[in-house]
């Protein structure tokens, strides 16, 4: 709705008072109230449309621990929430968790064209002459897992440790092969923006764990390397309704923008107010059908309530000091990755059902070495400490852990290649990533690549897949969880994703 007065006598005598009325008069104003007994009977179509569209939802707007859908969960979940960290930009598998040896033999030499296979590569790198392979610099170390080992780059030692917890899948592969729609699909199930991102799904389908506390929440911490544009879009809610967007906790003294009174506005003072506002918004309602005015009274009432979670949540002061020396010396640093981590932890010792943690700078298509370094650095310590701290508590079972970016890299160098330094492109036709906790066997290893890293030869697994996984987990069906949205229905999977069924503790 528009922001300007909905009165137009509020401009009487100007020659724009018909065009003000006009914009505000909405389609579902003109139902509610304009078009009189006419309205009144497509305002029950409409609210009758509404309820079917949450799926007889005892209530429209989840303001306590229940499910927001009556018949979700579709079965008894593994996992109660999830941990997703993302590596915005594409970390590089070759360098990090695909284990190649053998392209030590093959520096500089011209990757076979029967390996590309004529598969399309970026603007970045179609003016090549030639696609020398590039062998990591990097040394792979085995790590104890339940298989007899696993090789992991020397980046990654902190990783390493914890391998027996994670399930490595080496053959993830996306269509995206630009940031955008590759960060766009692996938030919402598609390429093109405008769809919920998964953890608005998950709240919409599950609703919240903890009263004082949105269900779904995001945490940014800036990286060393090459930065991609984070749109607020990769957490929006799209066509959900708008409480089920995620919520940023910024690093300061301000994890929420405004979340303080005022000097001089007491609690109670703050309570009547929102009471009053309640009030006008209820009317507001009735008149016009508008499911964001639900969704705006419910957002007041949790940001009341965050008045004294909030505070609470970021202060590390009752972490004990063992427990800040495992996330490694940048805990104390608000918005690093450590920091995020432990944070992480303590929403999930809250209940909070989607957390979400971007590491931003893995975009290596030069300096690759040097850059990549600093961003492991970073992160090793940090999330082999969330893992074994959810273990710890007793919270890992529960808690389904993922670590992706959106694509991975070429095993071509990108511009100059030495011995020591390199760059590489987006490649999305295969990549790795991992999962801990929450119903994943650990400890194992899932799809192989040929020798280059170029393709996947065994077990293919699609972003379709991975969420259909995901939602299995959580005790949902990806074909059930529903929301009809300009006449079609919509579910994150859209119309593919198989469950990894092989994956499955």
């Amino acid at each position: 709705m528009s922001s300007r007065p909905h009165n137009p006598a509020a401009r009487e005598g100007s020659a724009d008072a018909l065009e003000e009325y006009l914009l505000n008069l909405t389609r579902r104003r003109f139902f509610g109230s304009v078009a009189g007994s006419l309205g009144a009977g497509l305002g029950g179509v409409a609210l009758a449309q509404l309820m079917g569209s949450r799926a007889a939802s005892a209530a429209p707007i989840a303001t306590d621990a229940k499910s927001v859908l009556a018949n979700l969960p579709h079965y008894a979940p593994k996992a109660k929430r999830v941990i997703y960290m993302h590596m915005e930009g594409a970390p590089s598998q070759l360098d990090l968790y695909d284990y190649k040896p053998h392209l030590v033999d093959q520096f500089n030499k011209e990757l076979p064209s029967s390996i590309r296979n004529g598969q399309r590569i970026t603007t970045m790198t179609s003016g090549q002459t030639s696609f020398p392979v590039a062998p990591t610099v990097f040394r792979f170390d085995r790590h104890e897992n339940n298989e007899g080992g696993m090789m992991l780059s020397e980046l990654l030692p902190y990783t390493g440790s914890v391998a027996k917890e994670i399930c490595f899948i080496h053959s993830m592969h996306t269509q995206a092969i630009n940031h955008e729609p590759g960060i766009t699909f692996f938030q919402t199930g598609s390429e093109q923006p405008g769809r919920p991102s998964f953890g608005s799904w998950m709240s919409y389908g599950l609703g919240s764990g903890n009263k004082n506390m949105p269900s779904f929440v995001v945490m940014i911490t800036q990286g060393k390397g090459n930065m991609q544009a984070l749109s607020a879009r990769f957490w929006g809610s799209g066509f959900l309704p708008s409480e089920h967007q995620g919520c940023r906790l910024r690093a300061g003294r301000d994890a929420v923008l405004y979340l303080r009174d005022p000097d001089g506005v007491t609690r109670e003072d703050r309570r009547r107010m929102l009471d009053l506002v309640g009030e006008i918004n209820q009317e507001e309602f009735a008149t016009s059908l508008d499911p964001e005015v639900q969704a705006r009274i419910s957002q007041f009432e949790m940001a009341y309530r965050m008045q004294m979670s909030v505070p609470e949540l970021t202060d590390f002061s009752d972490e004990s000091e063992q427990t800040l020396e495992m996330y490694g010396p940048d805990v104390r640093t608000p918005g690093s990755f450590a920091a995020n981590c432990l944070m992480a932890r303590r929403l999930a010792q809250r209940d909070v059902r989607f957390i979400q943690l971007y590491m931003r700078g893995w975009d290596q298509h030069g300096n690759l070495p040097n850059e990549l370094r600093a961003q492991c650095k970073d992160v090793d310590q940090p999330q082999a400490a969330l893992i074994k701290d959810l273990k710890r508590l007793g919270l890992l079972d529960e808690t389904l852990v993922l670590w992706s970016g959106e694509f991975g890299r070429t095993a071509y160098s990108q511009g100059m290649l030495t011995k020591t330094n390199y760059g590489r492109d987006h490649h999305p036709r295969c990549f790795s990533l991992w999962l801990a906790g929450g119903g994943v066997k650990p400890g194992i290893s899932y799809g192989k690549t040929d020798d280059y890293s170029y393709n996947i030869v065994e077990n293919p697994v699609e972003v379709h897949d991975l969420h259909a996984t995901m939602l299995h987990l959580l005790g949902m069906d990806h074909k059930g969880l529903v929301y009809r949205a300009q006449g079609r229905d919509y579910r994150l999977t859209d119309v593919k994703g198989d469950v990894i069924k092989q994956i499955l503790a």
